[in-house]
């Protein structure tokens, strides 16, 4: 239902403090993850999850939003090579740390 009733373009306000947002939230969960893992701090593993998360957030919207451009090629090329890999080690953190 929400598919077929969503229109096919949209007009976004403040698309580039939205993107800015994303990345900068990511950088301090990776930040956040690396220094508590370094620490051995057992809070890592909600922040690893939430870094990871976002993480899958990010692929899918550079994927999704970069469909039918020029840069589809590298938003697919990032999303294999940097982000869900990123993503993965994230969880696999995440989820050796709460066992």
């Amino acid at each position: 239902m929400l598919a077929g009733t969503m229109p096919r373009t949209a007009e976004v306000s403040n698309w580039s403090a939205a993107w800015i947002g994303l990345d900068a939230m990511l950088a301090a969960g990776l930040t956040g993850t690396g220094l508590l893992l370094r620490k051995g701090d057992p809070r890592v593993a909600p922040v690893a999850a939430a870094t990871a998360a976002l993480l899958v957030m990010d692929a899918w919207f550079d994927v999704t939003t970069s469909a039918g451009t020029g840069g589809q090629g590298l938003a697919l090329l990032l999303a294999a090579g940097a982000e869900l890999p990123l993503a993965v080690a994230c969880a696999v953190v995440a989820a050796r740390r709460t066992a």
